[in-house]
């Protein structure tokens, strides 16, 4: 792949920004619905980092936003009654430690071919549980067991991969009987960051992360996280639900088309 010219050595200032403008809009994606490292990842391949250490930089960039995003979302996690917050994050952080094992043993190249589909099931699941009639979505309804395997999955998978991973915890929280965006979104927001976590430790730890590219994104991140999931309280739900669905099912689209 060839380096553009804004990615070039002499050009650090221009590429600082531009990558800092790609990790807010990343980060406020990931406020809203998801899919934010679909945005700082392709920037950060474009200024000239392989794949490997472009994936590592783009999770730790987005991993401060998470917790910014799910701070602004904070009075709705509180009201949240649906599932147990405290069981949720204690199998999320065995998941994500679980999947950071996995990624250290194994290729990626499978989970890499499963996105497209899974990112196109998440979508479809978040919008039959939001927008089909009430007997539709309580015949999909999980029992609290059910839910709390499914979530242990997901936070394997989100160790491990975490591509699309804000669209499959929305999906698998519709099926737990949450409906209110907010306290979904903030949710979503904590888990994410307790998945990738012990990921993030990994890729450290073996010298994967570019710090120069990285912390200005970081910044990035934190920022357009909060902004966005600040404002999109005061947003109808309902639109932020269909932008969930269009944005993913554009995400799915594009993933068949292009591969990830």
């Amino acid at each position: 792949m060839s380096v553009p010219i804004w990615a070039q050595s002499e050009n650090l200032v221009i590429t600082a920004a531009i990558l800092t403008a790609a990790a807010i809009l990343g980060g406020a994606l990931n406020s809203l619905a998801g899919g934010g490292t679909f945005v700082t990842f392709p920037a950060l391949l474009l200024a000239g980092l392989d794949p490997i250490d472009a994936n590592a930089s783009s999770v730790v960039a987005l991993f401060p936003g998470t917790f910014s995003g799910a701070w602004a979302f904070r009075r709705s996690i509180l009201s949240i009654t649906e599932v147990s917050v405290r069981n949720f994050f204690l199998l999320s952080l065995i998941g994500g430690l679980i999947g950071a094992v996995l990624l250290l043993s194994t290729p990626t190249s499978v989970f890499a071919g499963l996105v497209p589909w899974l990112t196109l099931f998440a979508t479809t699941v978040f919008a039959i549980g939001n927008f089909a009639p009430w007997e539709t979505i309580r015949r999909l309804s999980l029992g609290p067991r059910p839910a709390m395997l499914a979530q242990f999955m997901v936070s394997i998978y989100g160790g491990y991969f975490g591509g699309g991973i804000g669209f499959l915890l929305l999906a698998a929280f519709t099926l737990f009987g949450m409906r209110d965006i907010n306290a979904m979104n903030g949710l979503k927001m904590i888990l994410a960051g307790v998945m990738t976590g012990a990921a993030i430790l990994a890729f450290v730890a073996a010298g994967a992360v570019h710090w120069p590219h990285t912390l200005p994104m970081a910044a990035g991140s934190t920022i357009g996280s909060y902004v966005a999931a600040h404002y999109a309280q005061r947003l109808d739900q309902r639109w932020i639900k269909a932008f969930v669905v269009v944005f993913g099912g554009a995400l799915s689209a594009f993933f068949f088309w292009r591969g990830v």
